[in-house]
């Protein structure tokens, strides 16, 4: 079985982000970049039905700057037999994304598809359904436990009522959810071995993509600040503040 893993490099999940002066984008000046949660989570599970002797290959794939090598190489030394890197200065939409990762798709030919169920920058949690759409594979979002047995996929989501378990013939694409595995760390042997890995480079133009954005950016700013809150004495006092400042009850 083959597996296809996107990788998304994101601002460090530890950093705090901050707009650029002229508040026309995200400040990523001397930032700490990696691998974005969800997706290092969809890595490991890769990984781990490899181990399982599910997996035979595991190929990691990221559309971006050059720059995404490297989180290309940590998926590398996290377990990944091979990468590929799709290569673009643009800003990139979840349609440009899901696109490019048709294109790969057909060219390689996965059994699966795992990809994070969101990215921590845009949040969009759309690429993953824009990619099934595209490819008419089946699909099984928000991932918590995965089970293969020959070419059924079964998975079990998070929804906003509990769990909900599905069944699916593959290829198929899994996004993963937060609860479907703790990403293990890259030994320094792994990361060694990575540097050899097979990378290969591509463009947005090679694979026939157009990338080019369909939304403006007008501004980046931060959120206001919210106001500290105040102790109340007893209820009568809450009740009061409530009906004349607050004006929410009368």
């Amino acid at each position: 079985m083959k597996v296809l893993v996107a990788v998304k490099r994101v601002v460090d999940y530890n950093v705090k982000v901050r707009p650029k002066s002229d508040m026309t984008d995200v400040d990523l000046a001397n930032v700490k970049m990696s691998i974005n949660p969800f997706c290092e989570i969809a890595v490991e599970e890769a990984v781990r039905l490899k181990e399982k002797g599910v997996a035979t290959e595991i190929i990691a794939i990221s559309v971006g700057p050059q720059q995404s090598q490297e989180q290309l190489r940590t998926a590398l030394a996290l377990g990944a037999d091979r990468a590929i890197l799709v290569s673009t200065d643009e800003v990139l939409e979840p349609l440009a994304i899901a696109k490019c990762l048709k294109a790969v798709c057909d060219a390689e030919s996965p059994d699966l598809i795992l990809m994070g169920k969101q990215a921590i920058d845009g949040d969009n949690n759309q690429t993953g359904q824009m990619l099934a759409a595209l490819t008419g594979f089946g699909q099984a979002t928000f991932a918590s436990e995965i089970t293969i047995d020959g070419d059924k996929i079964t998975v079990i989501r998070e929804v906003d009522g509990g769990l909900q378990t599905v069944a699916l013939n593959l290829p198929a694409i899994v996004t993963a959810d937060l609860r479907l595995n703790e990403p293990r760390y890259a030994s320094l042997p792994n990361i060694m071995k990575a540097k050899k890995k097979q990378l290969d480079t591509s463009t947005p133009a090679d694979l026939g993509v157009d990338v080019a954005p369909r939304v403006k950016m007008l501004g980046v700013e931060l959120p206001a600040e919210r106001q500290a809150g105040i102790k109340v004495a007893d209820v009568a006092e809450l009740v009061d503040k409530l009906k004349n400042e607050a004006k929410v009850i009368s």
